[in-house]
């Protein structure tokens, strides 16, 4: 495994961040390493996004964080945030990865969660710690979170396609393993 190697998938919404994360996830788990983190998952109704929940990777522990279901006075576009429920399950997945995990896994970095101050936090110590990171990234967002990962030299940020989804996994993973190609 390339020490300190920090990757960052952005794309399109719906272009398969996290389908990309996933499959990654999938082939390093037959490996000895521990991976942790939070994974991002939509909420649909069939047609329409209605909220977003996020999962520790470690535990399976799940809170629905985003909804237009949920009344607060941070909104994004229909979505409600709960920012406590980012907290306790996100960002507590953040930093016992920090602290106990081979790779730290973020999914994502977009606009409902930079609207937490304790998220920003934990993303940016992870950036410090010196483990291997795979990061999703909201592609338009001029959050300056966001700007400040795509500017930093240990980022290497690569964008998921419609064309290129199934092989970039593999891509990632040969990064991963010190290949540069």
């Amino acid at each position: 495994m390339a020490h300190e190697i920090k990757i960052g998938i952005t794309g399109l919404p719906g272009s398969g961040k996290t389908y990309v994360l996933l499959k990654v996830i999938e082939m390093l788990n037959d490996s000895d390493l521990h991976i942790g983190g939070m994974i991002n998952e939509p909420i649909e109704d069939g047609r329409h996004k209605t909220g977003c929940s996020v999962r520790n990777i470690m535990t399976g522990e799940t809170e629905v964080f985003a909804s237009t279901e949920i009344e607060s006075r941070i909104m994004v576009g229909k979505l409600g945030v709960d920012i406590e429920a980012l907290e306790k399950v996100g960002v507590n997945a953040i930093r016992r990865a920090c602290e106990d995990c081979d790779i730290i896994v973020i999914d994502e970095v977009g606009k409902l969660e930079v609207e937490c101050p304790a998220f920003i936090d934990a993303v940016k110590d992870a950036l410090d710690v010196g483990k291997p990171m795979i990061i999703t990234l909201h592609k338009k967002s001029r959050n300056p979170l966001l700007q400040d990962i795509r500017r930093r030299d240990d980022v290497r940020i690569l964008e998921v396609t419609p064309t290129n989804r199934n092989l970039l996994p593999y891509k990632i993973m040969h990064l991963m393993s010190g290949e540069d190609n």
